[in-house]
């Protein structure tokens, strides 16, 4: 028979179709409900460097860290929501205004909603807002996706 393996457990693997994202400080709602999230990924540049005489070698030497944007995807939101007014207020104001980072909180949730791990992009500002293509002959939900910048992502849980 096979193991059954819970919340707490180490072996425990969470889906990925249960999460939420949160903007600490403010109020929960329409602004955390998102279908998609991705761009968890951090990674170590690297530099080749050659060493004289030695042809059978190339050294990889650490350069810096990389991260893609955090993307977020939904469906299109009220225009007054506290999150789409600070996109506007980004993305529209053509830096006549500083740049407002904000924390950004992804957990993964358990059956009962209950956090299992997370993640925190600080200082992450928008960069990019977009809808995805409208067409008469699909059935589909307008989809909005907004891409972040970030300082750090850290993770916890």
């Amino acid at each position: 028979m096979a193991t059954i393996h819970r919340p707490g457990d180490p072996h425990f693997m969470p889906v990925s179709f249960s999460f939420e994202v949160t903007f600490p400080g403010q109020r929960s709602g329409v602004d955390g409900s998102f279908q998609e999230v991705s761009g968890l990924d951090v990674r170590m540049e690297t530099e080749d460097v050659h060493s004289g005489g030695e042809n059978r070698y190339v050294y990889k030497l650490p350069k810096g860290v990389q991260q893609d944007k955090l993307v977020l995807k939904r469906g299109v939101a009220d225009s007054r929501s506290p999150l789409m007014t600070w996109c506007k207020a980004t993305l529209e104001g053509g830096l006549a205004l500083p740049v407002l980072p904000r924390d950004v909180c992804v957990y993964l949730l358990d059956e009962q909603g209950h956090r299992l791990r997370g993640w925190t992009f600080s200082n992450a500002f928008p960069v990019r807002w977009s809808v995805d293509e409208f067409n008469s002959t699909k059935n589909n939900v307008a989809i909005e996706t907004i891409e972040l910048a970030y300082l750090q992502c850290s993770r916890g849980m």
